[in-house]
């Protein structure tokens, strides 16, 4: 079954497409030239040792139906993908209330960027930036002792099977988090989170250590495009509200300060991580995610983005 005939009026060429498992395979061939143009994260040690020729891509529609391609079920690092689902049970536990710490506005910076943040007194511009992040996950620890596993269950849930926390790359990002460490004094200082700044970076980094598969991610973000009810779940998750704010903010912050290259080429809200994974959100109509670990200088997937291109044109299902 397609998505729905409007969005699928373009036809590929040279032949014409019958369903989302022909899109799928045409942009597993048109990515191949971009492989070895980037880099995997290699500040973390776990995420270095990944195979960087790993290419896997899912779509999961509101209907309820779900499609793969390549490594689409090999699970990787979700990281700052993460970052989408902590804000989103931080917004329905608190409400407005989560905007007195943390802002709405593109950072402009590079997600661990220091000097924006001390110059505007320790209020993280997003909740995407790692800044903003922490100020969610110490949120968080006013609600449970273990924010990552809250975040981990909520996303297993949302995908239909239960996720795991990889400790060996929990335990990597921990060695290595000498930025998050000082951004988060800093914001301790500035009184923009509570809690001891190492309780605050040890609960994130597990966070991001969470594995996940593309297709899997792809059934987790479907309440974003089906206005907050989740197929996999039968129910509504998030307020129809709700969506649309979290939407707007993975359309206008969730790529960091590539968010305008990506808009331009792809037209759909989303969110990367640096373990090499990109999701993205076609609201009304389906969810897609790709993973490929070559990394670009904004710490986004090389092949992911050219993916999501490739998508949105063959598709015509950017909402630009």
């Amino acid at each position: 079954m397609i998505l729905s005939e409007p969005l699928m009026r373009r036809p590929l060429p040279p032949k014409e497409v019958t369903s989302l498992d022909d899109v799928l395979h045409e942009v597993s061939v048109l990515v191949k030239p971009h492989f070895g143009k980037g880099r995997p994260a290699d500040y973390i040690s776990e995420l270095a040792a990944v195979d960087p020729m790993k290419f896997g891509m899912a779509v999961a529609t509101i209907e309820g139906e779900d499609y793969g391609v390549g490594d689409a079920d090999e699970s990787f690092s979700a990281q700052s993908i993460t970052k989408l689902f902590a804000l989103g049970l931080a917004l329905n536990r608190l409400g407005d209330e989560v905007w007195t710490r943390v802002g709405k506005e593109p950072s402009g910076t590079p997600f661990n960027y220091l000097s924006q943040l001390e110059q505007e007194a320790g209020v993280p511009r997003n909740p995407f930036i790692n800044a903003g992040a922490l100020a969610i996950t110490d949120i968080l620890l006013d609600v449970v002792k273990a924010p990552a596993h809250l975040v981990r269950d909520f996303m297993g849930v949302l995908a239909g099977e239960p996720l795991s926390i990889d400790d060996a790359v929990a335990k990597s990002e921990m060695d290595t988090a000498y930025k998050n460490r000082a951004i988060a004094n800093l914001m301790r200082a500035q009184g923009t989170i509570t809690h001891d700044p190492a309780a605050v970076i040890e609960a994130y980094c597990r966070q991001c250590a969470v594995s996940i598969t593309c297709r899997q991610l792809a059934k987790a973000a479907l309440p974003l495009a089906a206005a907050g009810y989740s197929p996999v779940m039968e129910e509504s998750i998030f307020p129809e509200r709700l969506t649309r704010r979290l939407n707007a903010l993975l359309l206008t912050c969730g790529i960091y300060d590539s968010v305008g290259s990506f808009a331009y080429r792809v037209g759909l809200p989303a969110k990367s991580g640096v373990g090499g994974g990109i999701v993205a959100v076609i609201p009304g109509r389906a969810a897609v995610a790709v993973w490929s670990p070559e990394l670009d200088r904004y710490g986004t997937s090389v092949v992911g983005v050219s993916a999501l291109e490739h998508f949105s044109r063959l598709t015509n299902c950017s909402v630009l």
